[in-house]
């Protein structure tokens, strides 16, 4: 996973409105953006057990 950059996206849906999946690239806690318009949030995404989804980061 690329250290340039805090945030990567993984997964984009939508223009106008939509939602995108992004990495932190130093945790690997994954967090779900939800936009329409000039508006939107965030908020760690969640596995079914309710806890946050990591995705292992690639230690060089």
């Amino acid at each position: 996973m690329s250290k340039d950059k805090r945030f990567i996206t993984i997964h984009k849906e939508g223009t106008l409105s939509g939602c995108k999946i992004m990495v932190d690239s130093e945790t690997g806690v994954n967090y779900l953006y939800s936009w329409n318009g000039y508006s939107g949030g965030m908020t760690v995404l969640l596995n079914k057990d309710g806890e946050p989804v990591v995705t292992p980061l690639d230690v060089d």
